[in-house]
């Protein structure tokens, strides 16, 4: 490499996917970035915690392959997604990724906890159209057993993308025991309903999809014996939201 020549940016990558509708608007080219602060006990995916074990891979490779379907995901109303993992914990390569993203006329979004909110610049965030905030719990002692994270950071991001009228879906996983409580939901819903910049709320019943990965890791899931939500619970969950004012799904 000539002297003055800039290494190529790289970031490391579990894998990539095509999803509709569960990960911002229309069909979306979803990108799986390495590596994450918190442990949620009912995260589906286990092999994303740790980076060294990501593919590590170039922004320019990256885009490569974004390209391949840019025609499908486009004529689709769709974009791309980054989730993890924690693509804040790679802020960088995530921040390329999206400026990239943008200046190829694709609607982006980011997948976040929103744990390491601090870490994403203003220039990230300006090339980010949609901001899919994971609110794991509004009861800080639960949100701390639940993430082995703080609550903190994450509201503070969300007031933040509000200030700079930043689109953002919430999303709100639903386990019995857990984050069914009806006082912490009502809070969450307040707390939301004071945010002018989000669409929707996505309460997302506890599914147990990933436990098949724990395994062939030789780790413990942890909420293996706790029960899915019944439709019931789940409706009045959504409609603690909805009395908020707030378009929940």
């Amino acid at each position: 490499m000539s002297a003055g020549t800039a290494k190529p940016l790289t970031g490391r990558i579990h894998s990539w996917d095509l999803s509709t509708g569960v990960d911002g608007p229309g069909t979306r080219f979803v990108l799986f970035v390495s590596g994450c602060p918190l442990r949620c006990l009912y995260c589906a995916n286990p092999d994303t915690w740790h980076m060294r074990d990501g593919r590590r891979t170039t922004v320019d490779d990256t885009m490569t392959e974004i390209d391949r379907y840019r025609s499908f995901i486009t004529t689709a109303g769709g974009g791309v997604t980054l989730t993890g993992g924690e693509p804040l914990l790679q802020p960088a390569f995530t921040g390329a990724v999206l400026r990239r993203c943008k200046e190829a006329g694709l609607h982006t979004a980011l997948d976040t906890s929103g744990f390491l909110g601090a870490r994403a610049t203003d220039e990230l965030l300006a090339d980010t159209d949609l901001v899919l905030l994971d609110i794991k719990s509004f009861d800080v002692p639960t949100y701390r057993k639940l993430t082995g994270g703080e609550l903190a950071p994450t509201l503070n991001f969300a007031t933040r993308l509000d200030r700079m009228d930043k689109r953002m879906w919430i999303r709100y996983v639903l386990v019995p025991g857990w984050t069914d409580d009806p006082e912490a939901v009502d809070g969450l819903a307040g707390f939301v309903a004071g945010l002018g910049s989000v669409d929707r709320v996505d309460v997302l019943p506890l599914h147990k999809l990933g436990a098949a990965k724990y395994d062939t890791l030789g780790l413990p899931f942890p909420l293996r014996d706790t029960p899915v939500p019944d439709p019931a619970t789940v409706e009045r969950v959504r409609g603690q939201f909805r009395e908020h004012g707030l378009a929940a799904h």
